[in-house]
């Protein structure tokens, strides 16, 4: 699964990166970690000219109070690719709001016996690059505020990513730079969205092991990203 990412670039440096405008995301500083769970706002990239502001864990838009919102943004940080199409809480968004998160890089745990070992992930000459989502946007009646969130697609880990998420084989689905803008296209058919669900090869992932203490640092520290020492 993908709960950990990070994003190390300043808004202009996005609004290249993807040919947005970024006056939503003025404020945004670089993050050597971002949790899932923090549900903090994130750059998303949608069809829109604007890069935007959202939250990471989808509340679908027929979400009945701000308790049942509260309680499913959580099971809704990642969405498996296989099941994508017929979850009451994706089946709408997969169609018809999908997007790109952008990211330097993420977080995963290889497990050998009574321990976890943290790598972080990259893809070779991609410094940034976009995992592949969907988002939808809540309205709030109680306080007439809107929630723009958001799920990052998963899919069967494959190459080096298998070797290291061996608890569950998942991975992000991270798309081709060529294939970003097209995944955007609200047109297209459920067989032509199928075609992206397919991992990069394993030669362009980069796996480095990271000092396990990573997660009690600030988000803004660039010693996150430290590799460990090596016996």
């Amino acid at each position: 699964m993908c709960y950990h990412t990070a994003l190390i670039a300043d808004p202009v440096q996005l609004g290249r990166r993807f040919g947005r405008s970024v006056d939503r995301i003025g404020d945004f500083r670089p993050l050597y970690h971002v949790s899932a769970f923090s549900h903090a706002e994130y750059p998303v990239v949608t069809a829109d000219a604007q890069i935007g502001l959202f939250r990471w864990g989808l509340i679908p838009f027929w979400t009945r109070g701000l308790e049942d919102a509260l309680a499913i943004r959580n099971r809704t940080i990642n969405a498996r690719a296989e099941t994508v199409f017929v979850k009451p809480s994706f089946r709408e968004p997969i169609r018809r709001k999908r997007c790109l998160v952008p990211a330097s890089g993420y977080f995963d745990w290889r497990h050998e016996a009574d321990r976890k070992i943290p790598y972080y992930i990259t893809v070779r000459d991609r410094p940034i690059f976009a995992f592949a989502g969907i988002y939808d946007c809540w309205h709030d009646e109680t306080t007439d505020e809107t929630a723009a969130t958001y799920s990052i697609l998963t899919v069967p880990a494959a190459g080096p990513m298998r070797r290291i998420h061996n608890s569950r084989y998942r991975m992000p689905l991270i798309l081709r730079n060529e294939d970003e803008e097209r995944w955007l296209d609200p047109r297209l058919t459920d067989a032509e969205i199928a075609e992206f669900f397919t991992p990069p090869p394993g030669s362009k992932m980069q796996c480095e092991i990271i000092r396990s203490d990573f997660l009690r640092k600030d988000a803004g520290d660039p010693t996150i990203l430290t590799p460990a020492a090596q016996p």
